[in-house]
């Protein structure tokens, strides 16, 4: 297709002009094409129907790398059980890991309640209202800053996550790589600059009940974000219902499937490991991950990663715990942590006599496991063992 005329309203620059351009040019009717269209597309999430900054805030951290509709049950459970800082701050890390069992990058969690704590000591337990000092808190980068302030104060703080980039290299026809400096700067800007042009609209009104929104600032971040989630997708985007597609360029390019361009993906490695679902007279043998490593604090069955010197089932159980028994088959479980791509081949083990485990393995009886904070794939590996004693 041509590109557009020089008296267009959105000027298409040169990488190098784009860069250096201190105001970004943006369309005049964007910003008000955003809000109309979030006035009554927006979806009826449980954290929208409330301006609480420590709900808010919860559900953004939830949300990072996860998708909202496995969130949505963690949300609902950790607001009924932990329903404000106080609570988060002073709660055991056990019952934390256990209400974050399942959504992963357990980090996540630990840093929501070193900022509780954080909010207690130096807020008197009142989450922040300025900006800098939500950044401040652990945990907390420029973008969920931007989003608490904008979502529960309606302030003109810019978001800029996958999906807001996703929308705007197409919009504005942005080629480069979004993970470069410069360029992740520029995107900033854009999503500064159309923040700060919603933040003059006067009698902004969501007619989506019972969502609560506190401003036309927080309407444009979030409308930024709902289209990413909803229409301009990553893959098959839905161009025909955008309510900004006379507006992207890349849709009148025909470049929408080129951008953004995040560069080549990262090569996947596979990483194997032999997993024991050791069991003598009712009771299972299971380990706590020690502090310092991935996942510390959460439980999970012995087991050892699969190396050229240690291939076979029985060899791993004999290197893990100094025991000679027969590996029964019981199931294998694939998941992914970022690059890697793993596979647990789990084996029911029964020892006829009570062996004293090396420490930090554990014997417990099956009705104390469900309380404690499994890793994702042994959780799987103990609702199989579950669903079979059911059917016992």
């Amino acid at each position: 297709m041509p590109r557009p005329p020089a008296s267009s309203k959105l000027k298409v620059q040169s990488s190098k002009s784009r860069r250096a351009a201190t105001r970004p040019a943006i369309p005049r009717s964007l910003v008000p094409a955003l809000l109309d269209w979030f006035a009554t597309a927006a979806r009826d999430l449980p954290w929208r129907r409330t301006l609480d900054p420590y709900a808010i805030w919860v559900s953004e951290i939830m949300l990072q790398q996860t998708q909202v509709k496995t969130v949505i049950p963690y949300w609902e459970r950790w607001m009924r059980e932990l329903p404000d800082v106080t609570a988060l701050a002073a709660a055991p890390e056990q019952r934390l890991l256990k209400l974050w069992e399942g959504l992963g990058y357990y980090t996540r969690v630990r840093n929501l309640q070193k900022a509780a704590q954080h909010i207690v000591a130096t807020h008197a337990g009142q989450f922040p209202r300025a900006f800098e000092a939500v950044l401040a808190l652990p945990g907390v980068g420029r973008y969920t800053a931007g989003a608490i302030s904008s979502i529960a104060f309606n302030q003109p703080a810019p978001i800029l996550d996958g999906n807001v980039i996703r929308v705007l290299t197409r919009n504005f026809a942005i080629g480069e790589n979004p993970r470069d400096k410069a360029t992740n700067e520029h995107l900033w800007q854009l999503a500064t600059h159309l923040v700060v042009a919603a933040a003059p609209v006067t009698h902004y009104a969501l007619r989506i009940t019972p969502l609560i929104i506190s401003g036309p600032c927080s309407a444009l971040n979030q409308s930024l974000m709902e289209l990413g989630a909803t229409v301009c997708t990553p893959q098959n985007p839905q161009c025909l219902l955008c309510p900004v597609r006379t507006h992207c360029v890349a849709h009148r390019e025909g470049r929408v499937d080129e951008l953004p361009n995040l560069g080549p993906r990262a090569t996947a490695t596979s990483r194997e490991f032999h997993t024991f679902v050791v069991e003598h007279d009712g009771k299972f043998l299971v380990t706590q991950r020690p502090a310092g490593v991935v996942n510390a604090g959460l439980w999970e069955f012995p087991n050892l990663e699969i190396t050229g010197q240690c291939g076979t089932p029985a060899a791993s159980l004999k290197q893990l715990l100094q025991v000679t028994a027969r590996c029964e088959p019981l199931c294998a479980i694939r998941h992914s942590i970022t690059r890697y791509r793993i596979t647990q081949h789990v084996f029911r083990v029964r020892v006829a006599g009570l062996m004293r485990p090396p420490s930090p393995l554990r014997w417990l009886a099956p009705g104390e496991l469900p309380h404690l904070p499994f890793t994702s794939a042994h959780g799987r590996i103990l609702r199989r063992l579950q669903r079979g004693s059911a059917g016992a």
